[in-house]
């Protein structure tokens, strides 16, 4: 499995791109739900040490003022307060002896906290 970057067909509505890795354990993730309905949504949220946290979540809801982008069948959502945050971040999945989970590279985040979880 190659770390590289996903890039969806047409302009990334929501600057966010996602990692064929991260894209295949989403489908994964998918699949043993069963479900065809829904998307990963990728938010930012008030919170953790640092000021602000991520959320990544199977989403079925579609709500106004969401942008959206298909990345090869992984369609990742983001709401409109989240994009200025997110512009131009990369989402992917780690699944070392070491690591093992979702990763976002945030060029956006002036810092974060020792734990990770936050950001500024």
């Amino acid at each position: 499995m190659s770390d590289t970057t996903l890039t969806a067909p047409t302009t990334r509505a929501h600057g966010i791109s996602l990692t064929e890795a991260a894209a295949t354990k989403v489908k994964n993730l998918l699949e043993q739900e069963g479900r065809d309905d829904l998307r990963l949504r990728v938010a930012v949220q008030p919170g953790g040490c640092s000021g602000l946290i991520y959320q990544l979540y199977f989403d079925e809801r579609f709500l106004e003022g969401d942008e959206t982008v298909d990345f090869g069948g992984v369609e990742v959502i983001v709401d409109n307060m989240s994009v200025p945050y997110l512009d131009g971040a990369s989402i992917d999945f780690k699944d070392t002896i070491s690591e093992q989970g979702f990763t976002i590279d945030n060029p956006n985040a002036a810092g974060s906290c020792a734990c990770g979880d936050s950001f500024h």
